[in-house]
């Protein structure tokens, strides 16, 4: 399975995995399995004193503090779920440069943003010298050695048992998180939040259901990778009632007819740099204005790619009114610093 990578460009040509069907939250939160009860006996026992409650995951249970004040995140997006939830983790996995100026992150953190570790893996070193009492590592790849060799730090939660690397749903991974925090009340009401702002859009906009949306990821630089049903970078679309084109992977300008659906949403470049390439610009969906753009320094893409509740609610309140107009016939505005 390919990991989420440092820099979004980077991963123009490569899979990053599906990560989740970020929807059915009710379900998610009887499917979790995650047993916070009184402190008992744990894979990984909490290295502090004073209450603690036990949190299972894919490596079994995790004693954590009750009310944990010094917290790291490993996982590529796990901090946009700890900031949610009222905790500023004191550093975090690095991915997108642009983080910390995302509104939803400034909000959060009083313009102050979050410390990042640097390079594609876990940093032990690092995270060691933070001196953390939590560690997340959810959203990632999470063998057996790296898990106790965190654990060996301090208590760390990783991603519920019974989904796939990389494809813990939002609202699961948010209830995993505010159970880790003590915060789980905090955790329902925003899954709450978002699924009543999701049904209220889907409501209001009944010609969304059906339709078939493509998502064409990194195309800058001249390649097409076509992000599929159930991936991270597309979750509100499928929220929305979209469907994925069938096809997912690298698509070579042959076969840009693919793209030619009900709507096209391209991630990572603008319309001034796909407009160089005569076959996209032939395209129908290209030429009747039925498509979107964004580039990865855009808050838009971010929140797409981090998909923690607040980033959610910002890419709904950008995205629904512009893919209303690209199915209506309307002009749709200029994403590409949404």
């Amino acid at each position: 399975m390919s990991h989420p990578l440092t820099s979004p460009r980077a991963a123009t040509r490569r899979s990053r995995s599906t990560r989740l069907l970020r929807l059915g939250v009710v379900a998610a939160v009887a499917a979790l399995g995650i047993g916070l009860v009184a402190a008992c006996g744990s894979d990984a026992d909490s290295s502090s004193s004073g209450p603690t409650v036990t949190v299972d995951h894919k490596f079994g249970s995790t004693k954590v503090p009750a009310d944990p004040k010094r917290v790291v995140t490993v996982g590529y997006n796990d901090q946009d779920f700890v900031l949610a939830l009222g905790v500023v983790p004191i550093t975090t996995r690095a991915w997108y440069d642009s983080y910390n100026s995302m509104p939803w992150v400034k909000e959060a953190t009083d313009g102050k943003g979050v410390a990042s570790m640097q390079g594609d893996s876990a940093d032990f070193e690092a995270i060691a010298a933070a001196k953390p009492d939590l560690i997340l590592d959810i959203y990632d790849t999470v063998d057996r050695k790296t898990y106790d060799r965190l654990s060996q730090i301090a208590p760390t939660v990783v991603q519920p048992g019974q989904y796939k690397d990389e494809e813990t749903p939002w609202d699961a991974q948010l209830l995993l998180t505010g159970q880790a925090l003590g915060k789980q009340d905090r955790a329902q009401a925003l899954v709450t939040e978002v699924r009543g702002k999701i049904d209220a859009a889907k409501a209001a906009h009944p010609e969304f259901a059906g339709k078939t949306l493509v998502e064409d990821f990194g195309p800058e630089n001249g390649g097409h990778y076509l992000i599929g049903a159930n991936d991270p970078r597309r979750t509100l679309f499928d929220a929305l009632g979209f469907r994925a084109q069938d096809t997912v992977g690298d698509l070579s300008e042959e076969k840009l007819s693919l793209l030619d659906r009900d709507i096209l949403f391209v991630n990572g470049a603008t319309k001034q740099q796909m407009s160089a390439s005569p076959a996209f610009s032939r395209l129908a969906v290209v030429r009747e204005d039925r498509t979107l753009y964004t580039t990865f320094d855009s808050p838009l893409s971010g929140a797409l790619a981090y998909s923690g509740p607040n980033a959610l609610m910002y890419a709904l309140d950008v995205l629904v009114p512009q893919l209303s107009n690209a199915l209506s016939g309307r002009p749709v505005a200029d994403l590409a610093m949404a």
